[in-house]
């Protein structure tokens, strides 16, 4: 069986599925690499993680690492509603977060 390689594509597509995602869960980009415990809540963080499991398993390692999440998130396995948790975002998240909203404004046409 021949695995698809890891290309920009690929990067796009997967930043654009964790984004639609986490906005359909009610979640956010730092409680995601919060429950991934990773050291930051960047998103070039997030997508180097997720590279690690597409060059081990492909897109099924990165679902079932997305599932184990949402799983977690759904069973609240520490008691603590996700409307109480207090996650700190750090600056370099909240960059990122304007960023992203540049980016989604950008796409806006305002001459309408």
């Amino acid at each position: 069986m021949n695995k698809e390689a890891w290309s920009k594509k690929t990067e796009e597509d997967l930043i654009l599925l964790i984004k639609d995602w986490l906005r359909q869960t009610g979640r956010t980009q730092s409680e995601l690499c919060y429950n991934l415990n990773l050291p930051s809540a960047r998103i070039q963080v997030l997508i180097d993680f997720l590279k690690k499991d597409f060059i081990a398993g492909g897109i099924p390692q990165i679902a079932n690492r997305l599932c184990e999440i949402e799983a977690l998130w759904t069973e609240d396995i520490d008691g603590i509603s996700k409307n109480k948790k207090n996650i700190e975002l750090n600056n370099a998240a909240q960059l990122d977060l304007l960023d992203e909203i540049c980016e989604d404004l950008s796409k806006i046409n305002f001459n309408n």
